[in-house]
């Protein structure tokens, strides 16, 4: 599952180790400041990746599910106050199929759609979630950095970034780390048995806490032991850095049957769709787009509702892929009338068939329609895919009454998480439609701080300054010229910083 980015590095099954590791809690090897200087250079080059993704839909799946652990991990006392303010806490998506998670020094984390892709429930996913967070909470990065204490940051990053870069394209080893180079990673930078066990414990306990069923992590190891047993052909590399082991497993099963969590999660049909959008996102061949739009479990009697709610969700996207807008709307039906049959409960369900609905409208070119579709909230405050699919959808459509309204939510949104690089580029959008030109360069450069594109960023502010000096100035312009003068002398403090410690 999640491969913390330490233990992305570690490609074997991590071997005994002679000398025990000292109980948590005791002196870590880093301070809390560089260890966060070294994952933002490191999510710098992930961001930079071409697989990494911004999907609101899978985003805001993610995100749901994280919330609850940290303020269940912040409530138990395993996530101080210090480290939840001074790390990043922010979630990559990759669009990479292979089963595969990591946490990051300094707080991010990473999750590849393959693992979202093969979970069975949201509990399944959440502990995964869970796992990985009690690693960064219990400072196992810093501890495990310790060992290479002879090493620069710039060097131990550019392994964790050739650790990555294996774990997507085995072959890519001999390329990006070769010789005793690997084996010296493979040995110090992978977690340790007794670091898993303390992973375990501490995230079953934020787990539960956070009102999950505990069943997700027996699930979840249930499968991951099949892969491992049956055919880890690469598809799996969390196998390789979090190795199961039979202790590891009965003693998760033992945790279960003293808990009083045992029963199963009832049919979750939207838990189903979002798998199916991270498998047709992670597999968008022109073959594999085709498989999905065949899927028997489609039409089968014998399928079940969450089967058929998933291949038909999955059917529609991928016929959407291959531009085919009348066989997407044909399955979008299809799969409207089976989740409206499913009753009140299937709520979350529903959503999902009308954001999709918008998305198949906006591939027609039905901008009009998709702008209906959500309309019919009634009034209600869009979530945020909602927000950025009917900005765009008002970006290509006529002066229209909603402009305004939607450009102030998504300044809403992005003062709530100025990190959020999707809203500030939407947003920037919207403002020079509406001929506020200096707000909307302002915003392009907050775009690319939020992705850590430092040269981006000073390129949108400097433009922003030449258009201030250039230009009449509007109400409100004066404050914005003055954010922008603010914001170019932070990055510009960045990429100096950056440049130091080379």
């Amino acid at each position: 599952m999640l491969v913390l980015l330490l233990g992305t590095l570690g490609l074997q099954p991590a071997r005994t180790q002679t000398n025990a590791l000292p109980s948590l809690g005791n002196s870590e090897g880093i301070s809390l400041s560089a260890e966060r200087k070294l994952g933002d250079r490191i999510a710098r080059e992930l961001y930079r990746d071409p697989d990494y993704l911004e999907d609101p839909v899978l985003d805001e799946y993610i995100q749901r599910l994280w919330a609850p652990l940290i303020k269940a991990a912040a409530a138990r006392g395993e996530l101080s106050p210090d480290l939840q303010e001074r790390f990043a806490w922010r979630i990559l998506l990759g669009r990479d199929r292979s089963v595969n998670a990591f946490a990051l020094p300094g707080g991010y984390l990473g999750v590849h759609l393959g693992l979202i892709a093969v979970v069975g429930s949201n509990d399944e996913l959440a502990s995964v979630l869970a796992h990985e967070l009690s690693h960064v909470t219990q400072r196992h990065i810093a501890r495990s950095m310790d060992e290479q204490g002879k090493m620069t940051p710039l060097v131990i990053g550019s392994m964790i970034l050739g650790a990555l870069a294996i774990s997507k394209n085995p072959q890519a080893a001999q390329g990006l780390i070769v010789g005793g180079q690997a084996a010296a990673i493979q040995s110090q930078l992978s977690y340790s048995r007794d670091m898993e066990r303390e992973a375990d414990r501490v995230g079953f306990g934020v787990l539960t806490d956070a009102g999950y069923d505990a069943q997700g992590f027996v699930g979840m190891f249930a499968k991951l032991q099949q892969a491992a047993g049956v055919n880890d052909n690469g598809a799996f590399p969390y196998l390789r850095s979090h190795p199961l082991t039979t202790e590891r497993i009965a003693d998760m099963q033992a945790r279960l049957q003293l808990g009083s969590s045992t029963s199963r999660a009832p049919a979750d049909l939207a838990q189903a769709m979002l798998a199916a959008r991270a498998r047709v996102m992670s597999q968008n061949s022109v073959e594999a787009l085709r498989a999905w739009t065949q899927d028997s479990k489609a039409t089968s009697a014998q399928a079940s509702a969450t089967q058929k709610a998933g291949a038909l969700y999955a059917a529609t996207l991928a016929h959407l892929q291959l531009r085919d807008t009348a066989a997407a709307e044909r399955t979008w039906q299809t799969l409207s009338q089976f989740v409206l049959q499913a009753g009140p409960q299937a709520t979350d369900a529903s959503r999902l068939v009308t954001l999709l609905q918008a998305e198949v409208a906006t591939k027609q070119e039905r901008f009009g329609a998709a702008l209906q579709v959500f309309q019919t909230l009634g009034g209600k405050t869009p979530q945020r895919p909602e927000l950025l699919a009917t900005a765009q959808a008002l970006l290509r459509l006529p002066a229209h009454p909603m402009r305004a309204d939607i450009t102030r939510q998504l300044r809403e949104q992005v003062t709530q998480a100025p990190h959020d690089g999707q809203a500030w580029n939407t947003l920037a959008s919207m403002l020079a439609l509406q001929g506020q030109t200096l707000a909307s360069l302002r915003a392009e450069g907050e775009a690319q701080m939020a992705r850590m594109d430092w040269s981006g960023a000073v390129d949108r502010f400097r433009a922003a300054q030449d258009w201030a000096k250039n230009n009449r100035l509007q109400p409100g312009d004066h404050i914005e010229a003055s954010i922008v003068d603010t914001r170019l002398r932070q990055v510009q403090s960045q990429i100096r910083e950056m440049q130091a410690e080379r």
